[in-house]
């Protein structure tokens, strides 16, 4: 059987109640799911209800100990947007640092980082 999608992405954080409110008061993104098992807790975070794929957001400390050796390191997402200016414009009326726009030889992108110092990039899809 082959793989059909990409389901969930973990990002280990070091701050989940503000990396929740990153994620849904300025990206815009619904909190899909909760869980916790003893001190471990995570919370599910999509750009819609019924996106394909979303990002999962793990304690950092509590992970690091619970599963030593496991690579916590942000994976390099890129996001899609139909309208780059604008999404532009609303991050950075919403002090979200971003980078300037660059034409790269697939379409337009900028990064993004959030309040962990931790960057994404978005690129342009019509």
């Amino acid at each position: 059987m082959m793989i059909s999608k990409v389901g969930q992405i973990m990002l280990y954080v070091e701050n989940q109640d503000g990396a929740v409110k990153f994620w849904t008061e300025k990206l815009g993104f619904s909190v899909i799911s909760e869980g916790e098992n003893g001190e471990m807790k995570w919370i599910e975070v999509a750009p819609a209800k019924d996106s394909a794929t979303s990002i999962v957001l793990h304690n950092k400390e509590i992970v690091a100990r619970m599963s030593p050796g496991l690579n916590l390191d942000t994976p390099s997402l890129m996001f899609f947007t139909e309208n780059l200016d604008h999404l532009h414009k609303e991050l950075t009326d919403k002090d979200i640092t971003v980078g300037e726009i660059v034409e790269m030889p697939s379409g337009r992108v900028f990064n993004f980082a959030d309040e962990e110092e931790n960057y994404f990039a978005v690129m342009e899809k019509k």
